[in-house]
């Protein structure tokens, strides 16, 4: 199986579209709840991020509290694409995502070879840092990625990690 990161970046673009988002921070968590899917946060293992579950009528997205908060909502989107893109794939299993660092889960989805987690990227990506929301941001002048100030002022604009922001802007140049 190869990664589908068209269909995952239309698929957050639909949403946005459904949700009427028109500027930033995206309200992940609203949408998720919009989507009947229960939100939990608790405590996990350092190196657990989150993890999608639907069983029984019942959809579930949990988030380790103990990361950031810019690192939650990331795991939130990351969740919620696994819910949108690989359904099929969550009934009457768990399905773990390990390591976010940046834009990457674990060593293996960070290698560009585990393809369900590099579509749950690339959707947690668009719908947290829009294409459209990111080219009005920069506005005509443009940005420049040394400029840390910048980069800076976005990723707190747009409630992600700067290293999240550098990779999401570097993948549009």
């Amino acid at each position: 199986m190869i990664a589908d990161k068209e269909r995952a970046i239309k698929a957050a673009r639909r949403i946005l579209e459904e949700h009427n988002i028109q500027r930033a921070p995206v309200p992940v968590e609203r949408i998720i709840k919009s989507r009947n899917i229960v939100l939990d946060y608790a405590p996990l293992d350092e190196d657990l991020s989150g993890m999608a579950y639907s069983q029984d009528g019942v959809s579930m997205i949990g988030v380790n509290a103990l990361h950031h908060p810019n690192r939650q909502r990331f795991s939130a989107a990351h969740e919620l694409a696994h819910h949108v893109l690989h359904e099929e794939r969550l009934h009457g299993e768990v399905h773990l995502s390990k390591g976010l660092r940046a834009l990457r889960r674990d060593r293996v989805s960070s290698q560009g070879t585990d393809p369900l987690e590099v579509e749950a990227n690339t959707f947690a990506s668009e719908l947290l840092m829009p294409h459209q929301l990111l080219l009005d941001a920069c506005g005509e002048e443009g940005l420049d990625l040394d400029d840390e100030a910048k980069v800076e002022k976005l990723a707190k604009k747009f409630r992600v990690s700067v290293s999240a922001m550098k990779y999401r802007l570097a993948s549009l140049m």
